[in-house]
């Protein structure tokens, strides 16, 4: 095999992957690699097809060709609950808590799909905030706590690449900040992130490397070490 982009054996390899959702074409050959313990983000303006990426790699996408190997092994025929159970979880931008369940509930829905999935205690030790708010339902969290909840569920699950969409987005300052450190702290466990991120300044703080999409397919990639030299780039790209 062949060394990843971002210089060991890559976990994730997308290849000419294309993706549809009924007639419409989103992603038009995206490729791209994700070494393991690497957090890389995906940057691009709204519709760019960011959050469909993560949804084809995850098997949401019905529609979907090309490939998409995790450690080699190809996911792109797999069913969403087989994926998952290859090591890859997905936190969604919307969430997906259930309103009507408390933290604890809420927590323990995903099953553990592989061994080294961490316990409850251990997610209330990354989000001190969920162990206060245990028996609180979901409409009763503000959402900060929701995306702590939302991230601390895939978290018992085992999986060695997480799929964090949007996770900022809509939250005050501190709680980013709060998001941020929880990121690192699983960088350091060994975690493997694909992160969507409209906060350039916050993915900037975290991220190994960059891939910026356009128009459904990866258009470049930027080290973190050099973004200073690429912000002209990065700013006609984003249009910030």
């Amino acid at each position: 095999m062949p060394e990843a982009a971002g210089g060991g054996e890559a976990l994730l390899r997308v290849k000419d992957l294309h993706a549809f959702y009924g007639e419409s074409h989103i992603l038009h050959g995206s490729e791209f690699e994700i070494d393991a313990g690497e957090v890389v983000t995906l940057l691009g303006r709204n519709g760019a097809g960011k959050t469909t990426t993560l949804k084809s790699i995850m098997g949401m996408v019905e529609q979907r060709q090309g490939s998409i190997t995790l450690d080699g092994t190809e996911l792109i025929r797999l069913s969403p609950d087989r994926i998952a159970r290859r090591g890859i979880a997905y936190c969604p931008e919307e969430r997906g808590i259930f309103a009507s369940l408390d933290v604890e509930e809420n927590l323990m829905l995903p099953p553990t799909v592989q061994s080294g999935g961490m316990s409850v205690q251990e997610i209330f030790q990354l989000f001190p905030n969920l162990k206060e708010r245990l028996r609180s339902s979901g409409t009763q969290l503000s959402g900060g706590e929701q995306q702590m909840l939302a991230i601390g569920r895939i978290l018992r699950t085992g999986a060695k690449l997480l799929l964090l969409d949007e996770p900022t987005e809509g939250l005050a300052p501190v709680i980013v900040q709060q998001i941020g450190e929880v990121i690192r702290k699983l960088k350091a466990k060994g975690f493997t992130i694909l992160l969507v991120e409209q906060n350039f300044h916050f993915a900037s703080t975290l991220a190994d490397r960059h891939y910026v999409v356009e128009h459904g397919r990866v258009v470049d990639e930027i080290p973190n070490e050099r973004l200073q030299e690429n912000m002209g780039k990065l700013h006609e790209y984003l249009g910030v």
